[in-house]
């Protein structure tokens, strides 16, 4: 008999405009919002299957944070754990993680959190990058926790960051247990656009030249 689902809230964090809604919204109701309307506050649900157990996930969207903004006491109470977004073509929201999650440890009152670090918009293309995957990455291994780039919009990497946050909570919860390498974990899709052929079209994103080409690439990574 399948155990119940187990109850867990995350909190999706970052500046403004990096598509925090766009990601958890991709995830939850599998569309693309590009539209910015600045977020005060939602929340949604979905359960989350990570190795063989499912997770009744409640997910926290924020308001955008900047260096003065006030985390609010309901960002902290019963949240498991934290997926901190920036976007890969801004520098700036880039650096806010590292202040982000500084205030959540001082809130707590903690030395660590579960969290993931998400760079997202990676089918933006390469000129317009001001955040490496280098970046992303070493930051990660800096602050001791996971990492992806994912693009709410072609869909890649989306589930990939919530399983990934998943696996964060469970291995803060049950330290003993192994739950695979999923620390500062990342896929390096960029060499999967190049080996692609990709071409870039006329909105500025990254666009793959045939269908089966996509879908090769979403069956073998997504």
């Amino acid at each position: 008999m399948p155990s119940a689902p187990k109850q867990r809230k995350i909190a999706i964090v970052g500046s403004r405009s990096v598509g925090k809604s766009s990601l958890t919204v991709r995830f939850v109701e599998h569309h693309f919002v590009e539209s910015y309307y600045p977020t005060i506050e939602n929340t949604f649900s979905r359960i989350i299957k990570h190795n063989g157990q499912d997770y009744a996930t409640e997910i926290v969207d924020t308001a955008g944070q900047d260096e003065y903004s006030i985390l609010n006491s309901k960002h902290f109470i019963g949240i498991h754990g934290y997926i901190i977004v920036y976007s890969v073509t801004s520098r700036q929201s880039f650096d806010m993680v590292r202040v982000i999650r500084d205030k959540i440890l001082n809130h707590l009152g903690a030395d660590d959190v579960p969290l993931v670090i998400v760079g997202n918009k990676s089918d933006l293309k390469p000129d317009h990058r001001q955040v490496t995957l280098d970046d992303g990455r070493q930051l990660a291994e800096e602050l001791n926790c996971a990492f992806t780039e994912a693009s709410a919009f072609l869909d890649f990497n989306v589930s990939k960051a919530f399983d990934l946050m998943i696996g964060e909570v469970e291995k803060s919860q049950n330290p003993s247990q192994p739950t695979g390498n999923n620390k500062c974990a990342l896929i390096d899709h960029q060499r999967q656009f190049d080996d692609a052929h990709l071409m870039a079209s006329s909105r500025g994103r990254l666009l793959f030249g045939s269908v089966s080409i996509v879908s090769f690439w979403w069956n073998h990574w997504v």
